[in-house]
């Protein structure tokens, strides 16, 4: 929930939801398989056990294969592996979102990707250990919790002997995971074999995925499938933002055939080429978490431009819903197109026409046409008056009445126009236009996270035989105070009123979200230092000054916070989680035989 301008902020933390995946029940039975462990962390697990389908549902819940069938219409013709799991309401979604509307027009090969709300909440068998390799991953790079990403290849060709006269199906990729670049990179691999050499090419590629490594970020790669090596680095939330981590060929790398650069990130620059005079607004209507909707020619401009938008302001994750392709059929239409209330803090990509009608009453609407070469001068556009919407074939724009609270960056459309003229690589454009991006949202963010840091107890007031210091409260107006002499005008040429972009901010979404995950890092670092604080007293004085029963009483508490701390992976100094354990049997070891037995055999360092 957003904040609605309180001048404090509660203590209270909403728990994630959990992770869905496959039953453990529909594991297939068969030997468990070891992996090594994982770098980081105080002390790495023995060996992680992992059971046959374990390796492949880190990366897909299923993959599917829709069609077309004249009676039903679109439907779930096979699901891979087969004990895998879908609710009805959960195949009817992918049903109607794997398929573009009739009115795109998509002839031959498309690819697009979508993304629906999970239809049921499935215990993981694999929660502890996904959680575990999430927790290096960037935000805007963990698992999903209540969706899952539809990774659609749809092929639509003539063909005489069918009684529509076409072919159309679609090979879909079902994922947690919002690996955008990496899995329509994985489909141009495998849907062309499928639809070649149908089911049989399908559980090959299962297979070869089933043997792949877990995605755990900061790792380098090497995923064979169907006779083709792909060769990745999943990011982590420690590198430098604005730096890729260019995955580098070797010698070793002979049998590679493809590198990829990146795992998620899309073409910034040809999504807003279309309105890339407006991009700074669209950045303040995406951070402030405003309902956008992106009305486009077909699934593959509507989702690229849903997932540009949704982009722009990272690190920063955006925290509201977005769709990247959204139907009338889709179970949220209704909630979503209702005009008895405001428009959702939602960012839909549409393609059937009948939205320009039914969505005219939401605020800001973008319209794509068909996307340009990069090497086409793209015409200044005015900001529309939403009135002049009336259908889908209005002119390409933005239709708004918003008042941007920033005044406009002239330089980076002359920089972005000048590299059209001069035929600059497209590359080299996607990466100043999201290098302009990251700097906007790093000057905007900056003084908020020096801000939040002021909220941490000093290090001294912590107390090994007390409980941890509570941080201090977020007080709007003491923040508000920090931005005259530490603002963003410190670090951004632009001028406006930065200050009321912070008030609508401090009530949106995304400001809960990124404060939410904030405070629960300070209240973990807080936990961690509690921990060391602990680690360095003499446990063994401190019990000969109790009784027994209190002595066992402070063994238990400590026990507990100690399997606490392994659970929430806290960031403690490497060894202050076996010291501390050796601390503790040495205590247990000095008591009677009797109490010995109440604590149970000692902990494994």
């Amino acid at each position: 929930m957003a904040l609605q301008g309180p001048e404090e902020l509660g203590e209270q933390v909403e728990e994630p939801e959990e992770l869905d995946d496959q039953d453990a029940s529909s594991i297939s039975p068969a030997e468990e398989i070891t992996l090594p462990p994982g770098p980081g962390g105080d002390e790495e697990p023995g060996r992680t056990l992992l059971l046959p389908w374990d390796r492949f549902s880190t990366w897909l819940h299923c993959i599917c294969v829709v069609g077309f069938d004249l009676e039903l219409g679109q439907a779930v013709e096979v699901i891979y592996p087969h004990h895998s799991k879908l609710s009805e309401k959960e195949k009817t979604s992918i049903c109607y979102l794997s398929f573009p509307d009739s009115n795109s027009g998509c002839l031959g090969d498309t690819q697009f990707c979508f993304r629906f709300r999970q239809g049921s909440n499935r215990k993981s068998s694999l929660s502890c250990f996904l959680e575990t390799t999430d927790r290096d991953a960037p935000p805007c790079l963990k698992r999903e919790q209540g969706h899952y990403y539809g990774y659609v290849y749809f092929r639509q060709v003539r063909d005489k002997s069918l009684k529509r006269g076409y072919f159309q199906k679609s090979l879909v990729l079902i994922s947690k995971l919002p690996y955008v670049t990496f899995f329509h990179s994985l489909l141009k691999i495998m849907a062309p074999e499928y639809f070649e050499k149908q089911e049989p090419c399908l559980e090959a590629a299962c297979n070869d995925i089933d043997r792949w490594p877990t995605p755990h970020p900061g790792r380098i790669l090497t995923l064979p499938i169907m006779g083709v090596v792909i060769k990745v680095r999943i990011p982590t939330c420690y590198d430098k933002p604005g730096t890729s981590q260019l995955v580098q060929s070797a010698q070793s790398d002979s049998l590679v055939s493809i590198v990829l650069p990146t795992i998620h990130e899309v073409d910034l620059f040809r999504c807003f080429y279309p309105v890339f005079f407006h991009i700074q607004m669209l950045w303040e209507l995406v951070l402030l978490g405003e309902a956008l909707v992106v009305m486009a020619p077909s699934p593959a401009e509507s989702s690229d431009t849903v997932l540009a938008l949704a982009s722009c302001i990272s690190p920063l994750r955006y925290s509201s819903d977005f769709r990247p392709y959204f139907t009338i059929h889709d179970s949220e239409f209704k909630e979503y197109t209702t005009r008895t209330q405001a428009p959702p803090s939602v960012i839909l990509g549409v393609t059937n026409p009948f939205f320009a009608k039914t969505l005219q009453h939401w605020p800001h609407i973008i319209r794509i046409g068909d996307m340009k070469q990069a090497g086409e001068m793209a015409k200044q556009m005015k900001v529309k008056k939403l009135k002049n919407l009336k259908t889908l074939d209005s002119k390409p724009g933005v239709y708004t009445a918003y008042k941007p609270y920033l005044n406009k960056d002239e330089e980076i459309i002359k920089q972005l126009q000048k590299g059209v003229q001069q035929k600059r690589p497209s590359a080299a454009q996607n990466a100043i236009l999201r290098r302009y991006f990251l700097e906007l949202t790093q000057s905007f963010i900056i003084p908020l996270e020096r801000y939040v840091a002021s909220l941490m107890p000093l290090q001294k007031s912590i107390s090994p035989w007390k409980s941890p210091p509570q941080l201090r409260p977020f007080i709007q107006q003491d923040f508000m105070k920090t931005l005259e002499k530490a603002g963003p005008q410190l670090t951004s040429r632009l001028k406006g009123d930065w200050i009321g972009l912070y008030r609508h901010f401090l009530k949106s979404p995304n400001f809960d979200g990124w404060f939410r995950n904030r405070r629960r890092e300070m209240m973990q670092k807080l936990e961690a230092l509690h921990l060391e604080a602990l680690c360095e007293e003499d446990l063994q004085q401190r019990i000969e000054k109790h009784t027994e029963v209190e002595s066992v009483d402070l063994v238990l508490k400590l026990k507990d916070k100690l399997v606490q701390a392994e659970k929430d992976q806290l960031p403690v100094r490497p060894g202050t989680l076996t010291k501390l354990k050796s601390h503790i049997d040495a205590v247990i070891l000095a008591l009677p035989e009797d109490l010995q037995g109440i604590l149970h055999k000692p902990s494994t360092p």
